[in-house]
């Protein structure tokens, strides 16, 4: 992959007390191949909402960076549950998305279960079970694992590969996720928290 290839990490951050009511802090990082970075917008979610995809679009509608050539996402359902929609962020980008997680799990839907009931439930299981498969990929010695929309399995793992000089996790979605932990720490500092 060429040095100037650039990608977008988005990641989330939420350092309050666990309420319906809150909001969590989404970071978008525009970072290229080489590992610099080139950007870097904010939005806010609700914790234990349905809004995270809208959240995650409005990001890359505000960054306006035609040059982004991947969508790398931290996690499939932010904020408490926030289940992402991976086609309907990929067809309103016009980009490959990819999903990277980095624990093995039996997946959420005993989660979804316990905290949810009625419609909120049926939504966040429609949602979840439309997604792409989770496919185990090996990045320098340390396993993640990966769902993409708009790239074949095998070319996602060469682009997350591509984007991890070190360790287990992408330097896109690192970038963004220390940003989201600064911009939701400095909100809570203004608020008095």
């Amino acid at each position: 992959m060429k040095a100037g290839t650039r990608a977008l990490g988005v990641a989330e951050s939420f350092r309050g007390e666990s309420s319906t009511t809150e909001r969590s802090t989404v970071a978008g990082a525009v970072v290229r191949a080489d590992r610099v970075v080139d950007g870097l917008g904010y939005r806010r979610c609700t914790v234990g909402g349905t809004d995270a995809t809208d959240a995650v679009c409005e990001l890359i509608d505000d960054l306006g960076r035609p040059d982004v050539r991947y969508v790398l996402l931290g996690a499939i359902a932010p904020a408490w549950f926030n289940v992402l929609d991976l086609s309907a962020i990929e067809r309103r980008v016009q980009q490959p998305v990819v999903s990277v997680t980095f624990e093995d799990s039996e997946g959420l839907e005993a989660g979804l279960e316990d905290a949810f009931s009625g419609p909120a439930l049926e939504a966040r299981l429609d949602r979840y079970r439309r997604l792409p498969e989770r496919r185990p990929v090996s990045v320098d010695g340390e396993t993640v694992y990966v769902r993409s929309v708009g790239l074949e399995p095998e070319d996602a793992a060469d682009v997350v590969r591509a984007f991890t000089p070190e360790g287990g996790r992408p330097e896109p979605i690192r970038v963004a996720r220390q940003a989201a932990r600064a911009a939701d720490s400095y909100a809570n500092a203004l608020l008095g928290e």
